[in-house]
């Protein structure tokens, strides 16, 4: 009777113990899940600030340079042949531009907004725009956050716009941009999926948000015919 009894206590404390075990297991596999949402999150929040002031440091350095130096450059070429068709003078014309041929420095490889030059400074119709950021202006623009490719800039046809993309499918990258979206107005930013194929981000297809990749875009000014296919939403249906 004494060594049944032994082992029927035996027994109950392995089942205590498993039990112990068991819910230790759980409340460790909750914090890791309550830990990862909460990384996340914290990522996704970081993402959508770094977005959000560099779009305001680009937004006003060019409406800076906009207001301080009004007439632009007039002899930029603007005509259907030209070296910026359509384009607004007294903007920041897209730093590839052959205009720049004749420039001390030359155009750009790329159309990077970090490399874009303020029209009108110096003054005149002067071919040896200023650059904005750098240290001659003393602006500077950060490198873009994580996971993101260095903003684009256009000025042409569909009015001006800048835009970054990703190519990665963290989790938190499409909340991120989705509150950043709606910071904005309905017409002013919109978020471009293209992956599953390359989409023209303007009506001659000068510009393009790259296969695979997710773009967003923010505009400072827009022309009837500009292009409007972001948000699968369909918010920017009725724009412009």
């Amino acid at each position: 009777m004494l060594k049944t009894a032994q082992k029927q206590e035996q027994g109950s404390a392995l089942v205590y113990i498993l039990i112990a075990i068991a819910l230790l297991a759980a409340l460790t596999l909750s914090f890791m899940g309550s830990s990862s949402q909460q990384t996340s999150s914290q990522s996704g929040f970081r993402t959508m600030t770094m977005l959000n002031n560099q779009i305001s440091l680009i937004q006003s350095a060019v409406q800076e340079c906009r207001i301080v130096y009004k007439k632009g450059d007039t002899s930029i070429d603007i005509s259907g042949g030209g070296s910026d068709p359509n384009a607004r003078r007294n903007y920041p014309i897209k730093p590839n531009s052959t205009h720049y041929n004749t420039a001390t420095i030359g155009p750009t490889a790329g159309r990077l907004v970090k490399d874009i030059r303020c029209p009108g400074n110096p003054g005149g119709n002067d071919e040896n725009h200023v650059k904005i950021f750098g240290s001659t202006s003393g602006k500077f623009l950060p490198a873009p956050p994580d996971l993101f490719d260095d903003w684009e800039y256009y000025n042409g046809e569909d009015g001006v716009f800048f835009w970054t993309k990703t190519n990665k499918s963290d989790a938190f990258l499409a909340t991120s941009l989705q509150k950043l979206d709606d910071e904005y107005g309905e017409c002013e930013t919109d978020i471009v999926d293209a992956t599953s194929g390359a989409i023209n981000l303007d009506s001659n297809a000068e510009t393009t948000c790259t296969n695979g990749y997710t773009c967003f875009r923010v505009r400072i000014t827009t022309k009837p015919s500009a292009v409007f296919n972001g948000d699968s939403d369909g918010e920017e249906a009725a724009c412009p």
